[in-house]
């Protein structure tokens, strides 16, 4: 098994409030407050972790918000070696509204990043070696152009190093003839990637196969609450989410990449790897922070997967 490097080029903490109302010109007083460190690779870091499997966290971190995850993740024994920048890393907010049982999402900018520290940031992928994994996921700072995927997916592909991508910019589409070996979309994601507005359901394995055609080896399609579905050249394999009460979405997409890319790694049947990516990011969804996975189990037992015919 090669090395695992995840990278996030705009590290966040979040920071997750529970109010029992949000009005506006008053004191709103909060009945619970949690501090995470995030940024999508980040999280997909602390999965892995938690399912026993290394990973070193690349990207940009800055100020004393960029150290202290830095620190979070020294604590979990997890290895960064991230590119020094000025400015901070940002903080984003959640607030949960149990009276309107509401979600409201503030995500900050970041700091702008210059050529040079791209520069050096592609210097330390351009180090990685045939068979590891890079997982690139999120949104890019100030001063990143979406053409850096591309960049990036040339190297990967020179170097035979197993490209996954979980990025909402419509350049993921130019990096499939570079054959990234896993992109995450989700349903807003992929109309996106083909330029129109909505894409029905019944129309995702066509558009699925597409990118598979386009050079992308596999493709796993994140739904939410309806699941997910998992196409390569031979495969496709569709299921549902289970239910239960959703307290926060921001981190689910990222929990079910994680445990997905530690069943790929461990080549475990992709069946079975679904199921259970569905039923992390449903545990994390049902929370505050990250799945412990205390729960998969019961979630698995609501999760049926089904194979569908792949026309080519």
């Amino acid at each position: 098994m090669g090395t695992i490097y995840t990278c996030t080029m705009n590290l966040a903490i979040d920071l997750f409030i529970e109010t029992e109302q949000l009005l506006p010109q008053v004191v709103n007083r909060t009945l619970d407050d949690e501090i995470q460190a995030n940024g999508k690779g980040v999280n997909v870091s602390l999965i892995l972790k938690m399912l026993g499997i290394p990973s070193t966290a690349l990207g940009f971190s800055g100020g004393f918000t960029g150290k202290y995850i830095e620190d979070f993740l020294s604590e979990k024994h997890i290895k960064t070696d991230f590119v020094a920048v000025n400015g901070m890393t940002r903080i984003n907010v959640f607030t949960q509204v149990n009276e309107e049982n509401k979600e409201y999402k503030l995500v900050n900018q970041g700091p702008a990043i210059s050529p040079e520290n791209v520069e050096r940031l592609l210097a330390k992928i351009k180090t990685l070696v045939p068979g590891d994994f890079l997982c690139v996921s999120g949104s890019l700072p100030k001063g990143v152009q979406p053409t850096v995927l591309i960049e990036i997916s040339k190297i990967c592909q020179e170097r035979e190093v197993k490209l996954i991508i979980d990025s909402s910019y419509k350049e993921v589409r130019e990096c499939l003839q570079y054959r990234p070996y896993l992109i995450k979309p989700n349903e807003d994601e992929l109309a996106t990637l083909f330029d129109v507005a909505t894409i029905a359901p019944e129309d995702y394995q066509k558009y699925g196969q597409m990118l598979i055609a386009e050079g992308a080896q596999n493709v796993l399609l994140s739904l939410g609450s309806e699941g997910g579905i998992f196409f390569n050249e031979a495969t496709c394999l569709i299921a549902n989410a289970p239910k239960g009460k959703v307290v926060n979405t921001a981190c689910a997409g990222d929990s079910l990449l994680g445990t997905f890319i530690a069943g790929m790694v461990r080549k475990e049947e992709v069946s079975h790897t679904l199921k259970r990516s569905i039923a992390a990011g449903s545990s994390t969804a049902f929370k505050k922070g990250l799945t412990d996975f205390l729960d998969i189990p019961e979630l698995e037992a609501q999760i049926h997967v089904h194979r569908k015919e792949v026309h080519k």
